[in-house]
């Protein structure tokens, strides 16, 4: 007897064959369990949630995370693949790389650092946190009955500090650049004829991971922010017949970036963006131009810089790169700004998923268990794009906000109901027993009607 609706089966098939046919019925439950539970993602949380709180083989579901074979790398390339048949069938892949920082303590879990806290640091306020530190890798489509485009995530790891590797002796030590190339080498291995735009913060500014990227068979285009004080040049002349030693990598130095904006000849050029960070359309003004970034000892990298300039003077002009030479500004910023969307869903993570309340300590389950709830947010949205239509019925109104389209949290209340209108979770030995009530509405208690009976038959 099955234990998901039939449409939501029909959905996660290609994971089934990740995992064995016991441990994929347990992954069931605990999927559905995240879903439908209302605080803490711990799998006490999610079995309680669906009626098997009283279950003496409890451990079994805490083995899927930290025991049970299974690869979370396999299960990304599925959910990219899915997320792409959904919302970019055709066209570029504009992929966003972030890292988040997940809270926690405990002296059982070993690769926990201090790091700054970019949440509820600013640039006048240094604050530090104790906690894991994820690079996420997103996939920024436009979601048709959201009306913006959304940060999909399908691919985390974890990048531990350099305090952790030195204590276990492994060097050298991999920086969160090294994370990102060797993330995005893996969805090029998996999408090897698509376009591939990657945005990211000046973090990710790196020589090194610039050239990676650009000397591909098919290059990733990267965009990322650019320091006004780089070291530009000019492309290195050609050789001339018979010349002798090795090949220039540069030409002439080129004035700062810096320079370039104070200087009264710059020809800048106006353009409306879309949607600007969330406020709709903007008016700001670019100039552009070709150069090679080069550092001593480094790669020298060609890319078109783009710097950026508010006729209000909201904020201060800006400097982005793209390895593309041949790219549009217009759509190198626009490209850019997608960025933002990360952040939103690192925060609707936390706020409906439960992102920083496990509590696994064993290091697989640690590895396996963010990542998930991550890509959780992918999959509510995949089931509720199944459901999804253009009317307004859906969206769940307030008397002081007044909302136009659908957002995630409307997204995962629709797919709660359909978990709890499911004839599978009907007359439950809970409801007959007199513990339990039938929801009157979305935002009502589970009904786990039948649901224990279907997972007994299969756990039994």
């Amino acid at each position: 007897m099955q234990t998901l609706p039939t449409r939501m089966l029909h959905l996660l098939s290609p994971f089934a064959p990740l995992f064995s046919e016991r441990v994929w019925a347990h992954a069931q439950v605990l999927l559905a369990g995240a879903i439908l539970a209302p605080g803490k993602r711990t799998v006490a949380a999610a079995l309680r949630v669906m009626g098997l709180g009283h279950l003496r083989r409890f451990h079994r579901y805490h083995r899927v995370l930290s025991r049970a074979t299974w690869s979370s790398r396999e299960a990304s390339r599925v959910l990219l693949g899915l997320l792409i048949r959904a919302f970019c069938p055709y066209g570029p892949l504009v992929l966003g790389i972030d890292e988040t920082l997940e809270r926690r303590w405990g002296k059982k879990i070993g690769a926990r650092g201090i790091y700054r806290d970019a949440v509820r640091s600013s640039h006048e306020h240094f604050v530090k946190a104790s906690g894991l530190r994820w690079v996420c890798a997103m996939l920024l489509v436009p979601i048709p009955w959201a009306g913006r485009v959304w940060a999909l995530p399908f691919l985390s790891a974890l990048a531990p500090s350099e305090r952790y590797a030195a204590e276990r002796g492994k060097k050298p030590h991999k920086k969160l650049t090294d994370w990102a190339r060797q993330m995005l080498l893996l969805v090029r291995r998996w999408q090897p004829e698509r376009e591939i735009v990657v945005v990211a913060d000046r973090t990710y500014a790196s020589l090194k991971l610039l050239d990676r990227c650009r000397s591909l068979t098919n290059p990733i285009t990267f965009i990322t922010r650019l320091r006004l004080d780089a070291a530009l040049y000019e492309p290195a002349p050609p050789r001339r017949p018979g010349q002798m030693g090795r090949p220039r990598l540069k030409g002439k130095r080129l004035p700062n970036l810096s320079a370039v904006v104070e200087d009264p000849a710059t020809a800048w050029t106006p353009i409306a963006v879309r949607d600007w960070y969330g406020e709709g359309e903007r008016i700001v003004e670019i100039a552009t131009a070709t150069a090679v970034w080069y550092s001593t000892g480094l790669y020298a990298v060609p890319l078109r810089w783009t710097l950026v300039r508010d006729p209000r003077g909201a904020f201060a002009t800006q400097a982005l790169l793209c390895t593309d030479l041949d790219a549009d500004p217009k759509r190198i910023l626009s490209w850019f700004v997608m960025r933002w969307q990360m952040e939103t869903t690192f925060q609707e993570a936390r706020r409906h998923l439960g992102v920083e309340t496990q509590r696994q300590w064993s290091e697989p389950a640690i590895r396996r268990t963010t990542p998930a709830l991550l890509g959780l947010f992918s999959v509510v949205t995949l089931l509720a794009h199944q459901r999804m239509t253009r009317t307004t019925s859906i969206i769940r109104q307030t008397a002081w906000h007044r909302k136009v389209h659908p957002t995630f949290s409307d997204a995962i209340a629709l797919v709660r109901r359909e978990l709890w209108t499911h004839e599978t979770f009907r007359g439950s030995f809970f409801l007959e027993s007199g513990h339990g009530k039938s929801p009157s509405s979305v935002g009502g208690p589970p009904n786990r009607g039948g649901l224990l009976c279907s997972v007994m038959a299969k756990v039994e």
